[in-house]
């Protein structure tokens, strides 16, 4: 692609010479930006944004859904066919030759991409215009291996609660927003910082968030190790870092400005210590220099929400804004799309879509409904009686690398139904798919229902066999098991609650 002058690194990132400080874009608002995959989650959030700063955006999307009628009603020119013709048209009429911008997920290969390049257009990653962003007002910026989307929505609803009107950049849809950017009018931006590619080390933020750090992406990063110096790279480029003190590897590896914790309130900068764990909620008080500032009461439930929501109050607290007014705001608090997300309940079964995709973040998903599963208490219309977890796992590399983690943390369920294996573009590994998950269950999990499916239509008929009344079908995944609900809105009555057989 071609960038600014200037040397390189193994992290593709661009310098000014004799400086260890990476090149960050100028937008000029003269200049059209072309967004190639506009439709997807990161890149409509920074699209939505820059048309309402005044930008001409245009983009390319074979898909047609809410996100690009909304961007559409908001100014931007959306093009359906992703082709060289999409270049030539973006170009003409405009005295300002346009840049297009891309994402990790845009092949070499894509025909806009190829003919920009073939006519000597500017091409940017999607993380080189939100370093602009991030560079150009003070940011907070959530990173970390789990709950970065959930941490910052939490942040950015808190500061939209209380006045503060931040713009967001959000990879899920933000409740309080209806969507996962917006620009505000406020001091503030609020940006979730992505780690899988390493681009994150192009963001200098006012305050670096990091919430928690183990292996993932195994596609880009060899070893911890190498995730470990891409969040040292963020963190140095932070003015501020708080960081969770709970999580061995960054109170080994990081020297963090700001720490909080859920388990401690000694030696910590801010922490918030839970006094009830319920199916729908937790009362927890909050502790700023080891000092009870006040109880407070999170409709989130699960202590991997009490973290993340911990984590942001730290950072509102750390803005100015007052614990009273965070008290109060705290209270209307609501999770991410795709983050325990009730769909709708099907002849008694109530299902629910969750974009948990890794071990640990099954392994906190379940402990969460199992808990409202005892207790009888549920932000859903019914608390559920039982528990059947529908998992797809991403990526073979993924999987391969955590298969028994992913079967340990599966085996909380009451009965495990997979998904086909979405690839996301990886060539398969051999002896990796759900049908070696199952097998790696059954090992561990003796006695435990588990099946395995070749089609999503087999497994949402499977449902209809297997399940009960009173069940929570919970699906997790990142890829197309979103479409669960959808699969079976459309489907008869089932016949009978059977057991679940292979």
């Amino acid at each position: 692609m071609r960038r600014q002058e200037g040397t390189s690194d193994p992290f593709g990132l661009s310098f000014w010479p004799g400086l260890d400080t990476p090149l960050v874009l100028t937008l000029d608002r003269h200049q059209p930006l072309h967004f190639i995959g506009v439709g997807g989650i990161g890149m409509s959030a920074i699209a939505g944004i820059l048309a309402d700063r005044g930008y001409s955006i245009s983009g390319s999307d074979p898909r047609d859904n809410a996100v690009l009628q909304d961007l559409r009603s908001r100014g931007v020119r959306v093009f359906r066919e992703q082709s060289a013709a999409t270049i030539d048209a973006i170009r003409s009429g405009t005295s300002c030759p346009p840049a297009v911008v891309v994402s990790s997920a845009v092949p070499a290969s894509n025909p806009e991409l190829v003919e920009a390049e073939r006519a000597g257009l500017q091409t940017w990653h999607r993380s080189d215009v939100l370093a602009a962003l991030i560079a150009a007002q003070p940011s907070i910026s959530v990173a970390g291996s789990h709950g970065k989307t959930t941490t910052s929505t939490l942040v950015a609803s808190l500061l939209h609660a209380t006045n503060h009107d931040p713009t967001a950049v959000i990879g899920g849809v933000v409740p309080a927003f209806a969507s996962n950017g917006r620009n505000g009018d406020g001091p503030l931006l609020v940006a979730e910082a992505d780690e899988s590619d390493g681009s994150l080390v192009k963001f200098q933020s006012w305050l670096g968030v990091i919430t928690n750090l183990e292996l993932d992406h195994t596609d880009h990063y060899s070893d911890l190790a190498s995730l470990i110096t891409t969040l040292q790279r963020f963190a140095k480029g932070s003015e501020n870092l708080l960081a969770n003190r709970d999580c061995p590897v960054l109170r080994e590896h990081f020297d963090a400005s700001h720490w909080w914790s859920i388990s401690t309130s000694e030696g910590v900068d801010y922490a918030a210590i839970a006094d009830a764990l319920h199916g729908d909620s937790t009362v927890a008080t909050f502790y700023e220099h080891g000092e009870a500032l006040g109880q407070f009461r999170l409709p989130l439930p699960g202590l991997h929400n009490l973290s993340n929501a911990t984590a942001a109050m730290a950072a509102c607290r750390l803005h100015g804004v007052s614990f009273a007014e965070l008290q109060r705001a705290v209270e209307g608090l609501q999770a991410p799309g795709r983050r325990f997300d009730y769909r709708g309940t099907w002849f008694g079964r109530q299902v629910v879509d969750d974009y948990a995709h890794h071990p640990s973040e099954v392994k906190a998903t379940l402990a969460m409904a199992r808990l409202m599963v005892s207790s009888g208490r549920s932000p859903l219309p019914e608390a559920p009686q039982r528990l059947l977890a529908v998992f797809q796992p991403h990526r073979y590399s993924r999987t391969a690398e955590f298969l028994a983690d992913f079967a340990e943390a599966l085996s909380q369920a009451d009965a495990v139904l997979l998904a086909p294996l979405y690839a996301a573009g990886e060539a398969p590994l051999p002896g990796i798919s759900s049908a070696a998950l199952a097998a790696e269950i059954e090992r561990l999990a003796p006695g435990l229902p588990v099946c395995a499916f070749d089609t999503l239509d087999a497994l949402a008929d499977a449902i209809g066999n297997s399940s009960h009344s009173g069940d929570l079908v919970l699906a997790m995944g990142a890829g197309d098991v979103n479409s669960l609900w959808s699969r079976l809105e459309g489907r008869s009555a089932p016949t009978a609650d059977l057991p679940l057989v292979a």
